[in-house]
């Protein structure tokens, strides 16, 4: 099965975890995380209808934005700052803020681009200490810094959950809608127009987007189930 036929299975698979949760068939979107494949792969995908696809190093992100620039491309890997000038350009969604200093530098380098640079903040919801992200406690304080900023709009949240263990990763994804419905209630009462577009939820992989689509989750990441014929 080649990469357009897989992303077509899991396009399908996604419609029906969304029906079977008792949501719309389109409302999680399926991001095809490209990173091990060309600009060939990321063509075999459009063919089969793929419209998001996602990069976690700048140098791949800036290559096949060049190539596809009217898909939407996502940065979901770790940012640094000297690399922000260079992802922001490209990025329709960067997945990954969690340090105040980067938003801040992405709010500059959005205002040098003219344009308004959609941000996800990742939160670890696990407490693990090998991945990065804010802690759910420090999600208030951070959100409101971030809403202070001109040319940053925050659409949601982003977290990845312990492999292995799916009731583990259930419990962890339900606990980032919380903190996101716990957000939407709290966090806007300065600015009610940006409670609209705060409300993505970027959760779930290959290992288990099923149990992210059933706590919500409106974007699951998916790179070996489409693109690695050994998935």
């Amino acid at each position: 099965m080649g990469i357009a036929a897989r992303y077509e299975q899991v396009r399908r698979e996604v419609e029906q975890a969304c029906l079977d949760a008792g949501r719309p068939a389109d409302s999680a979107v399926l991001l095809a995380v490209s990173k091990t494949v060309g600009t060939g792969g990321v063509s075999d995908a459009i063919s089969a209808g793929a419209t998001d696809f996602g990069e976690n190093r700048p140098e791949q992100l800036m290559e096949k934005h060049a190539v596809f620039p009217d898909v939407r491309w996502h940065f979901i890997g770790n940012v640094q700052s000297r690399r922000i000038r260079d992802i922001v350009p490209c990025a329709y969604l960067i997945h990954s803020l969690h340090e105040l200093k980067h938003a801040r530098k992405i709010d500059e380098e959005a205002a040098k681009a003219g344009k308004v640079q959609n941000v996800l903040i990742e939160v670890n919801v696990s407490g693990e200490e090998s991945k990065s992200g804010i802690a759910p406690e420090d999600a208030p304080s951070f959100l409101k810094e971030c809403l202070a900023l001109q040319n940053l709009r925050v659409c949601g949240l982003m977290t990845m959950a312990p492999p292995g263990d799916l009731s583990v990763a259930a419990e962890c994804f339900a606990g980032l809608a919380g903190l996101l419905d716990s957000l939407r209630e709290s966090a806007f009462s300065d600015d009610p127009g940006k409670l609209e577009a705060f409300c993505e939820l970027s959760m779930g992989m290959s290992e288990d987007w099923h149990e992210a689509v059933q706590e919500g989750s409106t974007m699951v990441r998916v790179g070996r189930a489409i693109f690695s014929d050994e998935w």
